[in-house]
């Protein structure tokens, strides 16, 4: 049997190898991803001042009336990712370079991409 650790630290181990590749500047920053099973979180972050520029979440409050216990699937999803492409609108980021994190380019996490390419975000 595969011990939460296991997972916790494979887990990890990918996330590392797509931060290796990945760097978020003033110009381009990076479009962050996590999920959980109830919900999920997204970031655009400048990685040369480690700032967090805009964020959005299931849990956020502009977000949360909207989900109504649907922040685990992909109209969750969806919402959080309408939510950081206005964000980001709004503060004039019109480019991002997209780091999925250690999850697969799949389900939640692509629903999240494309709703933000939609409102705009370049990526």
């Amino acid at each position: 049997m595969i011990s939460v650790t296991d997972k916790r630290d494979a887990r990890l181990k990918r996330k590392k190898r797509v931060r290796k590749k990945i760097q978020g500047t003033p110009e381009r920053p990076r479009l962050t991803v996590f999920k959980t099973a109830k919900h999920i979180y997204a970031q655009i972050i400048d990685d040369t001042t480690g700032r967090t520029l805009v964020s959005a979440a299931t849990v956020c409050k502009d977000v949360k009336p909207k989900v109504k216990g649907i922040g685990g699937n992909i109209k969750g999803a969806v919402l959080v990712g309408e939510s950081i492409g206005k964000k980001g609108k709004a503060k004039g980021i019109k480019e991002v370079v997209f780091d999925r994190g250690s999850f697969l380019y799949h389900g939640r996490v692509k629903a999240l991409a494309d709703a933000a390419r939609e409102k705009g975000l370049i990526f």
